[in-house]
């Protein structure tokens, strides 16, 4: 060890054995976590103070003083929590997030909220790196996944994504000289995953109402959809996942029981290709299109919920709206069709309808959940993108007929 950073281990251990007994009390911190409220102590042994200059000892100094320290019931009543609501990584790693706001708040001191959430996130089990860019410390975890818009690095074969690249504005970290810093955490082995499988449950009374309506032949729809604005917060800097991630994210409790059962009801009755048709009109005319340069200033993909809480939205979003409502109310065999500058839905009936497309012996009809200069059928393809290539970037089949669910 360089004798730098072993004087600050000494240095801070023997600040820990002087401290007076009174200092030692815990404090105590309690903030809303959805449809809970978490409380914890922070004990005074594991409240550590860190000079403003960013380095090596620094780092390596805060790490000695929090394994000095008595940490383990706040690791304890994280776990905890997790385990009890089933929480996600990514819904746990809000958790975390918050968690280390209330001990060390982002705007006082960046570094410090930092290093207590890689401290609190390696202690939970998950591999993690730090490494210093310029006055940049930056924050990385271990991930399996395909995700497409946030730095990585590789190391034997592992890969590591950045987890804070948004809190410095995005910047080219692969452009940049990064020094690692290289502290082992005992345990610290499991890879983090992006999945959200399972929304959090939010108190009723944080929900609003969102009145949407569209035409369906000659007749107006209505709905009062319940939404959460907590929902935003969760994705806020959530990056671009794979489609089989992207198109399986749900809806909230709420919002599915305001939405869902009325979709159905709307539809019964309906044949099947009538009904789908139905859903590709919902998702085609009863929200606002704008792409996300103009609306957001970068590409950013809504998660169902997302997209009907928010007055604008793209084909990425109308794509895996369309795709989480056939699947909930006919679960029927899908795939994704990327093209160059769009996403379109393709679904197996019994019957294909209008132009199909065959992909692995079966034929999918196009169903297109975006406005376009045509007013499209079930089946029809739009005119600017008839001659255009495409891929298959995700295939849906239900478990009753395939046995698994599948991407492609």
């Amino acid at each position: 060890m360089p004798p730098a950073i072993k004087y600050t281990y000494k240095l801070v251990l023997i600040l820990f054995l002087t401290v007076s007994p009174d200092s030692l009390m815990a404090q105590n911190f309690s903030f809303e976590f959805y449809d809970g409220t978490f409380n914890f102590e922070l004990d005074k042994t594991t409240d550590i103070a860190i000079p403003e200059e960013l380095s090596r000892e620094t780092v390596a100094g805060f790490y000695a003083a929090m394994e000095s320290g008595r940490y383990q019931p706040l690791m304890d009543r994280l776990l905890n929590y997790k385990e009890k609501y089933g929480l996600n990584d990514w819904i746990y790693y809000q958790l975390v997030r918050k968690t280390a706001q209330q001990i060390s708040p982002k705007a006082d001191n960046y570094h410090r909220y930092t290093l207590y959430k890689w401290f609190l996130m390696a202690k939970s089990g998950y591999d993690t790196r730090l490494g210093i860019a310029k006055d940049r410390l930056i924050f990385y975890i271990r991930n399996d996944e395909n995700i497409n818009d946030i730095p990585f690095f590789m190391e034997d074969g592992r890969k590591y994504m950045c987890l804070n690249v948004h809190d410095y504005g995005y910047p080219d970290l692969t452009s940049e000289s990064m020094i690692p810093l290289g502290i082992p955490v005992p345990g610290a082995k499991n890879s983090f995953s992006y999945k959200v499988t399972r929304m959090p449950d939010f108190k009723p009374e944080t929900y609003t109402q969102k009145d949407i309506s569209f035409q369906y032949g000659q007749k107006s729809y209505h709905f009062q959809v319940k939404l959460n604005n907590a929902v935003e917060g969760i994705f806020a800097n959530y990056p671009g996942v794979d489609f089989e991630t992207y198109f399986n994210i749900p809806l909230s409790k709420e919002t599915y029981g305001s939405l869902i059962p009325l979709l159905k009801k709307n539809v019964n009755g309906m044949s099947q290709k009538k009904g789908v048709d139905y859903l590709m009109r919902f998702t085609r005319y009863a929200f606002l299109y704008e792409n996300d340069e103009n609306n957001f200033g970068r590409e950013k993909r809504l998660s169902p919920e997302q997209t009907l809480l928010s007055r604008y939205s793209d084909c990425d979003d109308r794509a895996a709206l369309f795709f989480y409502l056939v699947r909930e109310i006919y679960d029927l065999p899908m795939i994704a069709l990327m093209y160059p500058t769009h996403i379109s839905m393709a679904v197996q009936f019994d019957k294909p309808t209008g132009k199909s497309i065959l992909y692995n012996g079966a034929r999918y009809s196009v169903c297109e959940a975006t406005p376009q200069k045509e007013d499209l059928k079930v089946g029809q393809i739009a005119a600017d993108f008839k001659n255009v290539a495409y891929d298959i970037v995700y295939q849906y089949k239900p478990l009753g007929r395939s046995g698994k669910n599948s991407i492609n």
